[in-house]
């Protein structure tokens, strides 16, 4: 059973619909996105673990809340991952970036995987994994599996758009990980593509074809 959360703001959904109008200039586009996932970094992270530590403001000693724990990893999915990982270190800016290369093969749609690093200590940090598009689910159930082998255990999935199909097939492979996404579209065309959708996120981000 998938665990999905859409986030419904207000906010998150007005840019949602600029960045799904195809007059929308790249920069735009660029700018729009990272807007976006710092509101759905909020999502992700609202129950992240505290400690109470003592400080001194400057009328008083007091008990307040700090995070706890080592620093979280966020997980960009090359290349258009790299879109939300900025709005993302905007609110997080001690975060540590793992890469995870993965181009998607356009005759059979699998996941080809190039490239990875992340930082040390997986297994004892939150590893946010994100992408824009949770399309067929092929290069978020491989990016999971290469983290899971490189002993990451806490691990959580972002996405601006998601198709059911993509959510099926990534609940099926990694039923422990929740999803995060701003909408769930109708269904996927015969190219692989999630409609109504935006298009190719990578493309529409850095101007490519």
């Amino acid at each position: 059973m998938a665990k999905v959360t859409v986030c419904d703001h207000p906010l998150v959904q007005h840019k949602l619909t600029l960045l799904r109008d195809k007059t929308c200039s790249t920069a735009d586009f660029r700018l729009l996105l990272r807007e976006v996932s710092l509101l759905l970094a909020y999502e992700v992270t609202r129950d992240l673990p505290v400690e109470l530590v003592e400080i001194e403001t400057p009328i008083q000693r007091m008990s307040a809340p700090r995070l706890s724990g080592k620093k979280l990893v966020f997980a960009s999915i090359l290349r258009a991952g790299n879109g939300l990982i900025d709005g993302m270190l905007d609110l997080v800016p001690s975060a540590r970036v793992a890469h995870v290369g993965i181009y998607r093969d356009h005759e059979t749609l699998a996941a080809k995987r190039y490239f990875f690093k992340a930082p040390a200590g997986l297994s004892e940090r939150l590893v946010i994994v994100v992408d824009p598009m949770l399309a067929t689910g092929n290069s978020a159930t491989d990016a999971v599996s290469t983290l899971k082998a490189e002993g990451a255990r806490d691990i959580r999935f972002l996405c601006l758009l998601a198709a059911p199909e993509g959510i099926a097939r990534f609940a099926a492979a990694h039923p422990d990980v929740p999803v995060f996404t701003a909408a769930i579209d109708t269904r996927l065309n015969e190219n692989g593509y999630i409609e109504p959708g935006l298009g190719d996120a990578g493309d529409r981000l850095y101007g490519t074809k």
